[in-house]
């Protein structure tokens, strides 16, 4: 299959959406269903032994001659989508998978190549973008054995539960724990994903190896002041929390600059919100992340005390509240070697790493594996949006960087360079 094909294959995937005037596809909704159709009767044309596991993830396998218990090495992606969202982040991933995975069979069968040591599966995560019911990564927490018991009771905005969720697309919750993988059953996990930023585009690079995804956190912040009259109010005696949390956001970009780390304010609410009162409170969101945890924390402890004394000199009360943490997710060195070499295959010596400031499935798997990624290029490093476009020519040679780089695990496994326990821990 070219890569015309592969994106010929994406597209077919966009009809599948739950908006006619968009792509919406999300968690055990009809539309997620009918992906696992589609995806999964492309695996059985492709000769693979397919399924769909205890909390919804699209799976297939080929087995060779190689013992049912054979280890595997996963390569997929993710098959849902944010709404309104573009053609390729996540489900690219897949069909690239797909198309590796064929190619890898037919060189066998030809006697081109030589069996592999290990099995090959592909999986199409379920729900990546947290969409749906407010929490990222359901599809791979479950299957890294992460699942937490408190999700049966998130909803969706219609009031629809997860566990009713479940029910409602033929899935048993109390089975959910069989979807998890054991990390000895596992070789790694390799993502081909769409970079969604603009450093490939601006090296003028097709592709790229991941060194780490970015640990973040997220806090609520509350600045508290006084609610007092707008116009009978003199600015001494003004205890204003919007100002004092506009200059929170300043200092907040400024540190994040500065340190080489992300952090974004996404959401703002004043307190009492009137035109004529100045506002006695306002909660702002502030999503934090950097390369390693501990550059994380240190940027974190940085603005902390920042706009805790900015607030003193205002006198504002400062407050935060931590909302979600994840732990940065790096690499392992052998797959970046591999996926190094499966890029030089296409002629570039000399690759870009780059850290991952969006999250993705291999973040979860890294809790029971040892993952790799590969970066496309992706037209002005625009997501989560309809213009988000890759090049046919970027593709091709992400198709035959994937290929190399299952080739260079092979020869890794064989050589002993791989762990036996691939990154349990």
């Amino acid at each position: 299959m070219s890569a015309a094909e592969v994106l010929a294959r994406c597209a077919e995937l966009d009809t599948l959406s739950a908006r006619a005037d968009g792509l919406e596809r999300t968690h055990l909704t009809p539309e997620h269903a009918a992906a696992n159709r589609l995806v999964g009767g492309w695996c059985r044309d492709a000769g693979l032994r397919t399924w769909v596991d205890a909390a919804g993830n699209l799976c297939a396998r080929r087995d060779a001659d190689l013992p049912p218990d054979a280890r595997a090495l996963l390569l997929g992606s993710h098959l849902d989508t944010v709404p309104d969202a573009g053609s390729y982040d996540g489900m690219l991933g897949v069909v690239m998978a797909l198309e590796v995975i064929a190619r890898i069979d037919g060189r066998v069968a030809a006697g081109e190549l030589a069996e592999l040591p290990f099995a090959l599966e592909l999986i199409g995560f379920s729900d990546e973008e947290g969409a749906r019911f407010g929490t990222a990564l359901l599809g791979s927490k479950a299957a890294s054995g992460q699942w937490d018991e408190d999700w049966w009771d998130l909803r969706d905005r219609h009031g629809v539960s997860l566990h009713e969720a479940f029910h409602a697309f033929g899935l048993d919750p109390r089975r959910v724990g069989e979807a998890a993988r054991r990390p000895e059953d596992l070789v790694g996990y390799l993502e081909a994903h769409i970079e969604q930023g603009p450093y490939l585009e601006e090296a003028d690079a097709s592709l790229g190896y991941v060194t780490t995804i970015a640990g973040a956190r997220r806090f609520r912040l509350t600045v508290l002041g006084e609610a007092r009259h707008a116009g009978g109010t003199p600015y001494p005696r003004r205890r204003d929390a919007l100002v004092g949390a506009a200059e929170a956001i300043t200092a907040i970009e400024r540190l994040a600059r500065a340190s080489g780390g992300i952090a974004t304010v996404g959401r703002i609410e004043a307190r009492p919100g009137a035109v004529n009162v100045i506002a006695g409170r306002a909660d702002l969101s502030l999503d934090l992340r950097a390369a390693t945890d501990e550059e994380r924390d240190a940027l974190w402890e940085a603005m902390e005390a920042e706009i805790s004394a900015l607030c003193t000199a205002r006198g504002l009360r400062f407050e935060a509240r931590e909302t979600h943490r994840a732990p940065a997710a790096p690499c392992a060195p052998w797959l970046q070697e591999a996926v190094v070499a499966g890029i030089a295959a296409t002629g570039d010596l000399d690759p870009m790493g780059l850290w991952s400031r969006a999250g993705h499935d291999a973040m979860a798997m890294a809790a029971v594996t040892d993952i790799g990624m590969l970066f496309l290029r992706c037209f002005d490093g625009i997501s989560h949006h309809p213009a988000e476009d890759v090049r046919e020519v970027d593709v091709a040679a992400g198709l035959d960087a994937l290929e190399a780089a299952v080739v260079a695990v092979a020869d890794a496994v064989r050589a002993g360079a791989a762990p036996q326990r691939a990154g349990a821990r």
